[in-house]
């Protein structure tokens, strides 16, 4: 190969290259944008089943009294 078509195949290897990766870095940017508040929700809507389904059962009734029982023990409250 001649040096001439040599520099130009690699000019032309080297753009392909950097386009590639331009392009690689602006999907992989433009898919994770928002991913925080999607995590977010996700937790929240956990947070709430659960909330829910401890108001609704006698689990829920249960652990209020627990925890009404040491926060009164931290008070000082007695049992």
């Amino acid at each position: 190969m001649n040096r001439w078509a040599l520099q130009r195949y690699t000019n032309a290897e080297l753009w392909l290259r950097t386009r590639a990766d331009r392009a690689a870095r602006h999907l992989t940017s433009r898919a994770d944008r928002g991913q925080t508040s999607f995590e977010y929700l996700g937790i929240a809507v956990v947070i709430a089943v659960i909330i829910g389904v401890l108001a609704t059962t006698s689990i829920g009734d249960l652990v209020e009294k627990q925890i009404l029982k040491a926060i009164r023990k931290i008070g000082g409250g007695g049992k």
